[in-house]
């Protein structure tokens, strides 16, 4: 299996170590004993915690001298730490689609959700960057990979072979709420080209939940076939 940085990186965090991450300040040093205090729990506890959490970069250290006596380590949330440690913002994000989608320019809506596919899919590129795969790297290879990545996102995927060319399943939705009606395809059309610009190569929707199909399921693009915003509906016709 593979990780980033040679070792695994998960999203989710447990609930011991998000309760020392919500015990700790936005924007300042605590110390063991104050931890101890907030917790109500032994320090070794603590400091397996502390452990934990700096080894996956939601904490760092620093170093405090005191007059003489022997300096002692106290800690803060990094960026990463204040990010899981924030408030959901699925309600944002559910406002924010919604009021895109309400848009009456169809270029300008398509261009907008064209923009957030793009930011989105660089980040997983990145990541694929990361792991030293590029264009030059095995398309199935990159899937796997990818498939990993979404994994840790709580998206149940899979990549399979039809024989010829490597295909990613999506089991589930991965914005449940955010999918409208069962005959509005932007949230997969947007998918399609997140994963496209993920992988570096286009892929195209090929069956759809939405359609009565048993997954989602993307497969590379043909060199003479666009996947674009307003394709995906005559792609899947193709397709059934």
């Amino acid at each position: 299996m593979h990780s980033i940085n040679g070792k695994s990186d998960h999203s989710v965090v447990r609930s011991v170590d998000r309760e020392l991450l919500r015990a700790m300040p936005a924007d300042a040093l605590i110390g063991v004993g104050d931890l101890i205090d907030r917790l109500g729990v032994t320090a070794t506890a603590v400091r397996q915690r502390i452990d934990r959490m700096l080894e996956r970069e939601l904490i760092e250290r620093e170093k405090v001298v005191a007059g003489r006596g022997r300096p002692t380590y106290q800690y803060r949330l990094t960026e990463k730490g204040r990010r899981i440690n924030s408030a959901d913002s699925t309600e944002l994000a559910e406002a924010m689609w919604q009021e895109m989608l309400a848009i009456e320019d169809p270029e300008l809506r398509d261009r907008m959700l064209a923009g957030i596919a793009k930011r989105m899919g660089k980040e997983y590129a990145s990541r694929l960057a990361d792991a030293r795969m590029d264009a030059s790297t095995p398309l199935e290879e990159r899937m796997r990979l990818l498939s990993e990545l979404l994994s840790e996102r709580r998206v149940i995927s899979d990549v399979v072979s039809d024989g010829k060319l490597p295909v990613l399943d999506i089991r589930c939705c991965p914005f449940p709420t955010l999918a409208n009606g069962e005959h509005d395809h932007s949230m997969c059309r947007l998918e399609e080209l997140l994963l496209s610009e993920a992988l570096g190569k286009p892929v195209q929707l090929s069956q759809c939940r939405k359609d009565g199909d048993s997954c989602c399921q993307f497969t590379p693009a043909a060199p003479n076939e666009s996947v674009g915003l307003g394709s995906s509906d005559a792609t899947r016709s193709t397709h059934h």
